[in-house]
């Protein structure tokens, strides 16, 4: 009898184990499931990541091959004046690209209504970059242009009634004028002329001054 109890404990332990290793087992096929998923999912950031930031660089080293060859349709004006002056101004381009301009530029930033002419020049001789479109240019295009100003700290944008194109880029004695915000000579006028050698006062500010109101 107490060999029957004696092998039945036996055979019960042996049924334990077994069913301990392969509980075991399972749970180390699980574990290593999950990692392998957790795995595939991190790789395939990282690969996303890794297209994302290479296709920037190379959309930056495109741009930049760009901006030291002539750009399109670039108008470029000599001999403007830069008094300081307290009384409005008839500039010949609209939008302005330089000239006698008040001694408070405007802060760079955007603006959705029209900003003074006066003040945004001085911005412009701080080495600023204009953007400016028709008013009624589509939301889509709009957003666009916003996008494109990024954290930039010299860029002003903001809707402008009087210019003949739907997009235009000012800088001082500088200027572009295009048909969408899609443009990539857009990009590369910022490249070139965001506190380019055609400011007046590098290293001069486009903060702490004037900020429109609408």
């Amino acid at each position: 009898m107490n060999k029957k109890r004696a092998q039945d404990n036996a055979d019960r332990q042996a049924r334990l184990a077994a069913i301990q290793s392969k509980q075991r087992a399972s749970d180390r096929k699980r574990t290593t499931l999950i990692l392998g998923g957790i795995g595939a999912v991190v790789v395939a950031i990282i690969v996303a990541v890794t297209i994302v930031i290479v296709g920037q660089v190379q959309e930056n080293q495109r741009i930049e091959a760009l901006a030291s060859q002539p750009i399109e349709g670039l108008e470029e004006f000599e001999d403007l004046t830069f008094n300081h002056t307290d009384a409005p101004v008839e500039y010949e381009q609209s939008p302005p690209v330089g000239g006698d301009h008040n001694a408070t530029w405007t802060n760079c930033g955007i603006y959705p209504f029209e900003i003074p002419n006066e003040n945004t020049v001085h911005s412009l001789e701080h080495g600023a970059v204009w953007i400016t479109y028709q008013p009624d240019l589509p939301q889509a295009e709009i957003d666009t242009l916003t996008d494109l100003v990024g954290s930039s700290g010299y860029v002003l944008l903001s809707p402008y009634a009087d210019q003949d194109s739907p997009v235009m880029m000012s800088a001082w004695g500088l200027q572009l004028g295009v048909d969408s915000a899609d443009d990539d000579r857009l990009a590369v006028f910022l490249e070139r002329y965001i506190q380019g050698e055609q400011t007046r006062e590098p290293g001069a500010a486009c903060s702490g001054a004037l900020t429109p109101t609408a």
